[in-house]
């Protein structure tokens, strides 16, 4: 570590930065490096209003994610709100009271925009939300937490449009007297260039935040939003960083499901799915050698297998990053994650106890060597029972981590998974070098070691018993190097 400081305008800000901010991993970039360590992103985070909602205290939100060691957040800027019954969402973040939204731009001493207010004026910067800005920022980078700052997002409904800044009805500068399909598209010069000035000065404030980087605009496949408007944000910022200093890593967000990238932007380092269940897009992407997330699911009911699963399945098949929306983190005292919410009407679900499971998932991340672990199709050479499916890593005669779960995908309306309750017990083969390993299976909920055992592999197989389980098991399966005084020289 070292001390040093990030300037952002005249505002000094004290802090303490690793001696490397968040990257792609220098020697495999489909994974991220930070303060010098390989590193998977992976959290069960709040609905996006920390920036923007007064109400919300984030430093208490932060300090629950490193209890439960949980190292990412989504946080939304500002130019877009939610108003309250926006996707049927209780104690929704981003729908904040009208007093206690905090925007990019200040109010004016003009009444009359749709919340009831006065209307916002945009030629001019409002600094306490930059103040708060950078403190969100400095809070997360204590409690170890990665923040990815959503630019821009599309208006799904005319009452999110009609509640923005950037539409004309809420401002004095008659900017932005447009559809909502139309705002991010280059037609209007005017928003066009509000936008770019709104990404300059962020960028600028941000300049030396290690534990950051920027995704365009969420969910971009709607609300009108093209690509051509996407390149000219991601072409802003990296313009905005030119010189000395941190350069952040910027964030695609591609498509809910599953696609393949047909035609990757150079100044992309990271290209985010929503919802990708089962993890196709890890697979359909692994050649653009770059870190592929799924950065929010959360619309599958309330059930904390669901989206355990979700998480365990998608980083199992190499992805880098995993974020499920969170429904018991809201304002007004529960950003520990304590909100009861009406699980019959909530989209998603969200809990300490699912947090504590994501958990196990980043311990065992953590203990075998990513990195240098790839694909293994052909580890499991054992026909599956009906229903199950897995994922399996390696690193060829050294370590291996295979994952079983029992979430059938079901493939109505959308794909999700229906989770099998029943205990489960399942003989594995698999092709292996010949030698001696130990197998450790792994409790997915507790992160408690089941069984350990000695696993003999002869003419390149080997068979390994489970022990019993339900809904999902973890194997971690690692060939111990000889001593030093026995190995060849």
């Amino acid at each position: 570590m070292r001390a040093t400081a990030w300037l952002s305008g005249s505002l000094l800000i004290a802090s303490v930065l690793p001696a490397q901010p968040l990257r792609l991993h220098g020697s495999n970039p489909h994974y991220f490096e930070f303060q010098g360590k390989p590193t998977v992103l992976i959290t069960s985070g709040e609905h996006y209003g920390a920036l923007i909602n007064l109400d919300f205290d984030y430093a208490l939100y932060f300090q629950t994610l490193a209890r439960d060691r949980l190292n990412l957040t989504r946080v939304f800027t500002g130019a877009y709100r939610e108003v309250p019954g926006n996707f049927s969402i209780a104690g929704n973040t981003l729908a904040p009271k009208p007093d206690r939204f905090l925007a990019p731009w200040p109010r004016s001493a003009v009444p009359g925009a749709a919340d009831g207010l006065n209307k916002f004026d945009l030629s001019r910067w409002n600094e306490s939300y930059f103040s708060r800005l950078k403190d969100l920022l400095r809070a997360a980078g204590k409690n170890g937490v990665i923040v990815e700052l959503v630019l821009f997002c599309p208006f799904y409904e005319d009452s999110m449009w009609e509640a923005s800044p950037m539409n004309a009805r809420n401002n004095v500068n008659n900017t932005g007297a447009v559809a909502r399909t139309d705002v991010y598209t280059l037609k209007d010069p005017a928003l066009t260039k509000l936008q770019e000035d709104l990404t300059r000065r962020i960028v600028s404030e941000l300049r030396g935040a290690p534990n950051l980087y920027f995704e365009i605009a969420n969910e971009p496949y709607f609300g009108g939003i093209t690509l051509e408007w996407q390149g000219r944000i991601a072409a802003v910022i990296r313009e905005a960083e030119t010189g000395p200093g941190v350069r952040h890593l910027i964030s695609q967000n591609i498509a809910n499901g599953s696609k393949r990238v047909p035609d990757p932007n150079p100044d992309v380092s990271i290209f985010n799915f929503h919802y990708s269940r089962p993890p196709e897009a890890v697979g359909l992407n692994w050649h653009l050698a770059r870190a592929i997330g799924n950065n929010e699911t959360g619309f599958d009911g309330a059930s904390d297998a669901t989206y355990r699963i979700q998480g365990w399945d998608f980083l199992l098949a190499g992805g880098a990053l995993y974020n499920n929306l969170d429904y018991s983190f809201a304002a007004g005292g529960h950003e520990d994650g304590t909100f009861m919410y009406p699980a019959d009407t909530q989209p998603g679900g969200g809990s300490a106890a699912l947090r504590a499971q994501l958990r196990v998932l980043r311990d065992f991340m953590d203990s075998v060597p990513f990195t240098r672990m790839e694909a293994t199709p052909g580890l499991i050479r054992s026909r599956l029972p009906a229903g199950a499916s897995a994922q399996a890593r390696g690193a060829e005669g050294q370590v291996y981590a295979i994952y079983v779960h029992h979430g059938r995908i079901v493939k109505d309306a959308k794909p999700r998974y229906q989770v099998d309750p029943a205990s489960q017990r399942l003989t594995l083969t698999l092709g292996l070098p010949d030698g001696t390993y130990r197998a450790d299976w792994i409790h997915t909920r507790t992160g408690g070691l089941m069984r350990r055992d000695t696993v003999q592999a002869r003419g390149g197989e080997a068979a390994v018993l489970s022990p019993a389980y339900t809904q999902d098991i973890a194997l971690r399966l690692v060939r111990p190097r000889p001593p030093a005084a026995s190995r060849p020289k």
